[in-house]
């Protein structure tokens, strides 16, 4: 819901609720009372009128005049979602309203800015202690709200804060939510921060069927295409049938781009696999060399996989090819940087050419990732030692004065 809209809903909302309930909300107080008068002043971003409703009171009467709520939100989640971070400021320094207070609906400021992509607000609570983790009562968290609104500066800010990546509502993660309305940006940001692809929520649905069912609300077809085509290339599984396959999905709804292309994928997964199968069989038998092409066919296919370029890595290795092997490893890396094989497969390969300086280097960096990891370090102190042994080697080979 973007601010104008917001707005729209609360004049409407706020027309229903003045003589009855409504949305399981209790009938609104009377115009004029103080109540909605301090709610007014928060929309309105009044501060002497906030200031003047407010003098006198403890801090149960405070809460009673902020027990308002329209379309989730009260007084200062209203004032944060439209933007108001004066009126926010004068109630959290001011007034003593709690910076993790919710609403009615257990909305936060910092949910209600996040939807709205009110940066300076957000950053403002944050710095307040504001929790990027508490859920509404509903269960949206504010990761939710940036997803669903397309945020994704929001979304960025939130996770660098802290907010967890993969937290639910009913199953349903941040990333559901954002394939689920197309906001490629959101998908971009939480991919990028390793959200999983594959979750399933409660209803048997993953962000993959969510992106398609999407287009039956109202997103195009081009952008659902864009959403499947970001889950897929990040490794979402296009043979998932929780509930449905996504083909099937996709078919049922007509999106001919989105079917045409969700075959073509699965002949080529298929025919990974089958690549992939022969080229075990290959390394089984030492025929490293067929191996390789074998691999080399599956990486023409799917040059995102990095099991791909590690197996090969290490055919190239055993054919004595190391600088294949390396730049083989080196791949891995820059695809899977916190994945350890390809440091210890890039260290492996200069260790057999001699060059323990660069392998030494290779295992430092995979320890920095694992400091734990036994093996790597094992490989560590034998390049070291390696390292030591040339030096001595080539200092007894000087010819003497």
């Amino acid at each position: 819901m973007e601010c104008a809209d917001f707005r729209v809903a609360l004049g409407f909302e706020r027309a229903l609720r003045r003589d009855r309930p409504y949305g399981g909300y209790p009938r609104l107080p009377t115009e004029g009372s103080p109540q909605m008068a301090f709610f007014d002043a928060a929309f309105q971003g009044d501060l002497p009128r906030l200031r003047e409703l407010a003098r006198g009171r403890d801090a149960e009467g405070k809460a009673w005049l902020a027990d308002v709520c329209l379309v989730g939100a009260g007084p200062m989640q209203t004032a944060a979602r439209l933007g108001k971070l004066d009126a926010v400021r004068c109630m959290v320094e001011e007034l003593g309203f709690d910076v993790n207070a919710g609403s009615q609906a257990g909305v936060t400021a910092l949910a209600a800015a996040a939807a709205d992509g009110r940066m300076h607000v957000m950053r403002y609570l944050l710095d307040k202690g504001a929790d990027p983790n508490k859920p509404a009562h509903s269960g949206h968290h504010p990761l939710h709200h940036a997803a669903k609104h397309g945020r994704d500066e929001a979304a960025r800010l939130l996770l660098s804060r802290g907010a967890s990546i993969d937290v639910t509502y009913i199953g349903l993660t941040p990333l559901h939510f954002a394939a689920g309305y197309g906001m490629i940006g959101v998908m971009k940001v939480l991919l990028e921060h390793h959200a999983d692809p594959n979750k399933v929520s409660e209803e048997g649905s993953t962000p993959l069927t969510e992106a398609l069912h999407g287009t039956d609300s109202g997103v195009p077809e081009s952008t659902s295409l864009k959403c499947v085509k970001l889950l897929v290339e990040a490794g979402a599984d296009v043979n998932s049938a929780n509930s449905e396959t996504p083909l099937v999905i996709a078919t049922r709804y007509g999106l001919t781009d989105c079917v045409k292309y969700l075959l073509k994928v699965k002949h080529e997964k298929n025919t990974k696999v089958q690549l992939k199968s022969y080229a075990e069989k290959a390394i089984k038998r030492k025929d490293y060399h067929g191996a390789s092409k074998f691999y080399t066919e599956a990486i023409e296919l799917d040059p995102s996989d990095t099991t791909l370029y590690l197996n090969r890595s290490l055919c190239y290795l055993q054919m004595s090819e190391a600088d294949k092997a390396v730049r083989d490893a080196n791949t891995c890396i820059k695809l899977r940087p916190e994945w350890i094989k390809g440091y210890y497969r890039k260290g492996a390969a200069l260790m057999s050419v001699e060059d323990y300086k660069g392998a030494s280097d290779a295992f430092m960096s995979g320890l920095q990732v694992d400091p734990e990891n036994a093996e790597m370090e094992k490989a560590f102190t034998e390049a070291v030692e390696g390292m030591k042994k040339d030096h001595l080697a080539r200092k007894g080979s000087k010819p003497s004065d």
